[in-house]
């Protein structure tokens, strides 16, 4: 689960994380209510959506007046930010977030992620901040310190304090420095993070360290014991299916092209979507019914793929093991005569009880097009869209 920017700046800044002062706005006149109790002189307009590279897209903008903030703010809330993480629709944002200017002296790096080769979070820095750490990665990796994090005791002061010599931050803004770092592994280990991310870490001219901007990302698996984050989703930000797939506890993201999937499992399922790529299609979404799917489930997820406009095409690659594959071409069946099918079904089914599958869906009558490998199933659902 993602959170708005200043959803996760609330959130750090109860462990101790200094942030700018801002508040969030609706609507334009909100927004420039909000500059005048906030500004001296400027202001920053941001756009509330969770997609990264709001900048560049015109989703950042700085306003010298309460006029002038009302105009960025009417102006993002009515235009599509596009950026290369919200595809080519865009998303609408449905508030700003109006913030105090700041003289920056610096921008660094920072966050704290994941390392799954390490099976430990790890602690990102890096002194050159505002750019997209991923490319930075590729192309200059010895601009990048990384700390591992032991677990359940955290980044450790000597860890901050090395972190904070590799990033040139010496005197007074040394203990400044140390002390977010702790709080910001604090704040990620407590609230079952999967990432924090603070890009950029300003260094201003008045000797503070602030962040600037701020990314939260938790663990779903972790969020029963957490309900005040999950009582903070923003349903805005889901597509209708990602909203129906919630409450039928399937894992399901929408994507950009038109060949439905439904797959047991979630590396089976990236296979699935890498092999229609590489049969020249487009996997419009990643389901996953999981490894214990009941009829029930598997017909909600199937009609979930017929509600997206753009399916016009559908493939189910099943591996049985703990899902038996009779119980997914029973779920398959019930679907399709429940529902108004207008688009090719191409199944594939191995694993267990996989001959009592085939034959019910052989015996059913209905246009349903079998295939007997991976390779086999995407050629024929690429040319089923195509067709």
């Amino acid at each position: 689960m993602n959170v708005h920017e200043h959803q996760a700046k609330e959130i750090l800044r109860r462990y101790g994380v200094a942030v700018p002062r801002g508040e969030v706005a609706a609507t334009a006149e909100e927004a420039a209510a909000a500059f005048q109790r906030l500004a001296k002189e400027r202001c920053v307009v941001k756009a509330q959506v969770l997609a990264g590279g709001r900048g560049k897209a015109g989703g950042i903008k700085v306003a010298d007046s309460p006029d002038a903030a009302r105009r960025c703010a009417d102006e993002i809330l009515r235009t599509p930010l596009v950026t290369r993480q919200t595809g080519r629709a865009g998303r609408m944002a449905r508030r700003v977030l109006v913030e105090e200017c700041v003289q920056i002296s610096r921008e660094l790096y920072l966050g704290m992620t994941l390392d799954r080769s390490a099976a430990s979070p790890v602690v990102i820095a890096s002194a050159e901040g505002g750019v997209e750490i991923e490319e930075l990665a590729k192309t200059r990796p010895e601009r990048i310190l990384r700390e591992r994090v032991d677990l359940p005791w955290g980044l450790q002061a000597f860890q901050a304090r090395r972190l904070a010599v590799g990033l040139g931050l010496g005197g007074s803004l040394m203990p400044k420095a140390v002390n977010l770092m702790l709080a910001l592994s604090r704040a990620f280990i407590e609230n079952d993070c999967s990432l924090v991310e603070i890009n950029p870490l300003a260094l201003t001219a008045q000797g503070d360290v602030l962040a600037l901007d701020a990314k939260m990302s938790f663990d779903d698996n972790a969020l029963h014991r957490h309900a005040d984050l999950a009582a903070v989703r923003d349903p805005d930000e889901l597509t209708p299916q990602e909203a129906e797939a919630a409450k039928d506890d399937l894992s399901y993201i929408g994507l950009d092209g038109n060949i439905g999937c439904m797959v047991n499992g979630a590396g089976l399922a990236m296979a699935t979507m890498d092999i229609i790529k590489l049969h020249g299609g487009a996997p419009a979404n990643f389901l996953d019914v999981g490894g214990g799917a009941s009829v029930e489930k598997v017909r909600h997820a199937f009609r979930l793929l017929l509600s997206d406009p753009r399916v016009q095409a559908v493939l189910v690659n099943i591996f049985g093991g703990i899902m038996k594959c009779d119980v997914i071409a029973q779920g398959i069946l019930d679907a399709v005569k429940g529902e108004a099918v207008r688009v090719p079904l191409v199944v594939r089914l191995e694993g267990t009880n996989v001959d009592a599958g085939r034959r019910l869906l052989a015996a059913s009558g209905l246009n349903i097009t079998p295939a007997t490998s991976m390779s086999d199933a995407a050629a024929k659902v690429v040319a089923a869209a195509r067709a």
